[in-house]
């Protein structure tokens, strides 16, 4: 892999090439990525997936116009005919006022804390450390006389990446990712093939559990399923595993961004510096989490890192706004996409909260639907237990949950005291009382 000054060098050279074919600015960005997928099947290897790619990619900004363009070649002639005929393309797009280089006063102030998402020994792991961990991880599945299948798998990459632009902006950022995990499909009665899964990682080693831990919670997940049951039609308080509270969370905050309120698609509209979810509710966006998925000391666009509060105490103060679309809503960029969502932790534990709660229905996970970005109304599939008097009882399944968001976290009134470690969102088990739930 290329080193930072190399790529570095490759985004400085496309940025003078822009300028040099009649752009009025250029930014460029070269990335270079490697990953390696490695599936166990059934006690045999089922799948080794090497990629590795590099790509050159510029922002162009021509007499008014603007547009953008990406290529693999990267031989010095081809990329200058590549840029020339890319600055040459512009030329005849539509003029738009609002598209304009990103201003350089955003890039100041960049943070430099060491984020602690490069794990060196990620770069070095073997074909043979693959498979190793692989049957080890196979073998921790293999705890039940009701297997039909079994899959397990390491994924790892390494990504590098420099960007620079035609007025000062130069950075460059490295990652590296390390998951592992499986799925298991058991025999159920009636002929149902209930199945189970789990996965955890992150940037490093660190973040990826005991191999052996991580066999059985798959077998575990599975085992959980057997003797599901169609869930039942009725209100009733909403437990949602902090595994799976992120998809929830990404929901709620989709249409948080300017680039939602200038197409007034966004039932976030009327809501900023108002109170409209529970008080319980905090969510930052916090891109210089250590370890984190998402941690970044820039924005895609230059915009230096910092906490954005999101929501603080059931109150908007805060959304995603790029610098395009806040000059179309008049409103100041913050930074254009998500990072990592860290909320506040309760103090009592997921086991407690199921307790407390006395009847109602746990969410595992969600089995598709969908949420209308403009009035917040849902409906989502989903799979999980039943409560009954503070005891986790059946499994249920072919069930939705329906409403709306706003109407939905207003409803929040607990969060656990055990945040999901991997991945981008830090969220506990969330507990919402009376939400509709739709099955048999």
């Amino acid at each position: 892999m290329p080193d930072k000054a190399t790529l570095l060098k490759r985004a400085e050279h496309a940025v003078e090439l822009s300028k040099k074919a009649g752009a009025a600015d250029a930014w460029a960005v070269a990335k270079q990525q490697r990953s390696v997928d490695t599936e166990y099947r059934d006690g045999k290897l089922e799948k080794v997936q090497e990629s590795t790619a590099q790509k050159l990619s510029v922002r162009l900004y021509v007499s008014g116009r603007y547009s953008t363009h990406e290529t693999t070649d990267l031989r010095p002639v081809s990329l200058r005919s590549f840029i020339a005929q890319a600055v040459a393309l512009t030329r005849h797009i539509e003029k738009d006022p609002y598209r304009t280089i990103p201003d350089a006063a955003l890039f100041k102030d960049r943070p430099r804390v060491n984020l602690g998402i490069v794990d060196e020994k990620v770069s070095r792991i073997s074909p043979n450390d693959r498979l190793a961990w692989c049957r080890e991880l196979y073998r921790a599945t293999r705890g039940s006389d009701k297997i039909i299948s079994s899959t397990v798998g390491v994924y790892d990459s390494a990504s590098r990446m420099a960007a620079a632009s035609s007025n000062g902006f130069s950075g460059t950022r490295d990652a590296t990712s390390l998951w592992m995990g499986g799925e298991v499909t058991l025999r159920g009665e009636g002929g149902k093939r209930p199945e189970g899964y789990y996965y955890a990682g992150g940037t490093g080693f660190e973040h990826v559990p005991n191999r052996q831990a991580l066999g059985k919670l798959a077998l575990r997940e599975a085992t959980r399923r057997l003797g599901a049951i169609k869930g039942p039609t009725k209100r009733a308080t909403m437990i949602v595993e902090a595994r799976a509270a992120g998809r929830l969370l990404s929901q709620l905050l989709g249409a948080a961004s300017a680039y939602h309120f200038s197409q007034d698609r966004s039932f976030w509209k009327n809501a900023m510096g108002k109170a409209v979810v529970s008080k319980k509710l905090s969510i930052t966006d916090e891109p210089l989490l250590r370890g984190g998925s998402g941690s970044r000391h820039f924005d895609d666009e230059g915009i230096s890192a910092r906490s954005l509060p999101i929501i603080d105490k059931g109150v908007l103060t805060n959304i995603y706004v790029d610098t395009y679309y806040g000059k179309k809503i008049d409103m100041a960029p913050t930074t254009g996409a998500r990072s990592n969502w860290v909320l506040p932790i309760g103090n009592r534990s997921y086991e407690q909260l199921v307790n407390d709660a006395g009847s109602g229905v746990i969410v595992s996970s969600w089995l598709g639907g969908n949420a209308d970005a403009t009035t917040g109304d849902f409906s989502f599939g989903v799979r999980g237990h039943l409560v009954e008097q503070g005891e986790v009882t059946k499994p249920v399944g072919e069930m939705n949950v329906t409403g709306n968001l706003l109407k939905l976290f207003g409803k929040l009134v607990a969060l656990g005291n055990d945040p999901w470690p991997y991945g981008p969102t830090r969220a506990p088990t969330l507990i919402f009382e009376d939400v509709q739930f739709s099955g048999a």
